[in-house]
This record gives C-alpha cells, sequence and structure tokens, in this order.
C-alpha cells in the first residue's frame, strides 16, 4: 500500500469515527444546554408567578382596607386623634405614678402628671372612701349635688348624669364622698378638702 492509499484511509477513518464523536458531544451538549434552558426559563416564570401572586395579594389587602375604612362604624370605635394619643400617653407610662397629682378640665391631657408636665391625672383614687374617682369630659356638677347623691350613686355613671351639667372646657370629677369640677390644671394640693391620690399601684 503505497503513501497516498494510506493517507485516503486515513482520511476516511477520521471522517467515520470523528464526525461520530463530535455529534455525540454536540448532542450531549445540546442536551445540557437545553436543561439549562429550561431550568433557567423555569427559574424566570417563578418569580413572575410569584411577583404576580403578590401583586393580588397587595390589591386585595387595600381594597379590603378601603371598605373598612368606609364603613360605617359605632359610637363605641369611633375614637378622636386626642383621645388615641391619650391611650397611648397612658400605655407608655403604665409604670409610673403621678408626682405632684393635677386634675384639670377636658382641654388638659390626661396622663402621668410630673412638675413640667402638667398633665391630669386619670388613676385617681379617694383615700378616704376609697372608691375610685370618676371623670366626666365637657361637664360640671349641678349646685344641687350632694355628699348623699354621691353616697347612693357612685359608682353608677349613668345615675350620676342627674346632677351633671353639659360645660364644654370643663371636666367633673367624683367619688363617694366628694365632687369638683374644674376648667384648668390644678395642683391637688392645694385643695386639701380632696382626698385623692394617683391610685395607679393601688389597684
Amino acid at each position: 500500500m503505497d503513501d497516498d492509499d494510506l493517507d485516503e484511509l486515513l482520511d476516511e477513518v477520521e471522517k467515520k469515527f470523528c464526525s461520530k464523536a463530535s455529534a455525540a458531544s454536540s448532542g450531549v451538549r445540546r442536551s445540557k444546554d437545553d436543561n439549562k434552558q429550561e431550568k433557567w426559563s423555569a427559574a424566570k416564570c417563578e418569580p413572575h408567578k410569584s411577583s404576580v401572586s403578590e401583586d393580588i395579594d397587595a390589591l386585595l389587602e387595600e381594597l379590603l382596607e378601603d371598605d373598612y375604612d368606609s364603613s360605617p362604624q359605632s359610637k363605641g370605635e369611633q375614637f378622636s386623634k386626642r383621645e388615641q394619643a391619650e391611650k397611648k400617653l397612658s400605655s407608655q407610662s403604665a409604670g409610673r405614678k403621678c408626682c405632684p397629682v393635677f386634675i384639670g378640665g377636658s382641654s388638659v391631657t390626661n396622663g402621668v402628671g410630673t412638675a413640667t408636665s402638667k398633665r391630669s391625672c386619670d388613676q385617681l383614687r379617694c383615700i378616704s372612701c376609697d372608691f375610685r374617682v370618676l371623670m366626666f369630659d365637657d361637664s360640671e356638677w349641678d349646685p344641687s349635688c350632694d355628699y348623699l347623691f354621691l353616697r347612693n350613686n357612685v359608682p353608677d355613671r349613668h345615675k350620676l348624669r342627674a346632677k351633671l351639667k353639659k360645660r364644654k372646657g370643663l371636666r367633673a370629677y367624683a367619688c363617694q364622698c366628694n365632687w369638683f369640677s374644674s376648667s384648668e390644671t390644678t395642683d391637688l394640693r392645694n385643695q386639701p378638702q380632696l382626698r385623692w391620690v394617683c391610685g395607679k399601684h393601688l389597684d
């Protein structure tokens, strides 16, 4: 066999076997690429699906909130911003006592009173009758109110209203043995007849 025949034979072998090997390897590469592409497209679809569902959830929540806000609420559920602020203040100062103790009109904020922040104490208790002091905003006691009336009706707020007059800016206070109407911040040390103390830790 001469050199030319040998070269032709080698060319044929190379074409036959190398083309099969390259085809096989390209097939393997293609299947790997296809798998990668499928995984990538699946991964791409998943966040898209989740983002769509998140958008739908967010829209539903907004609609529900709008419905809740626009729905008529009962009077017991409606609170003014001032009342909410007072609630927040009293919850924040749950562990502290008033010193000195102040009372005041309905415009005076309730909470823990100090020498610098003169808030009206909303946890008053009488050390004479050991009753909690009741408060009525925008009201004052009628001159006909007396000890016997309070003795018979405290702590029934509904019955006590019989001797209350509407008066904007004032706040009426009462225990079972004493009563007081206030329009401005008053230090209880200046009212010796009122034996009221901050009862935050007395309950």
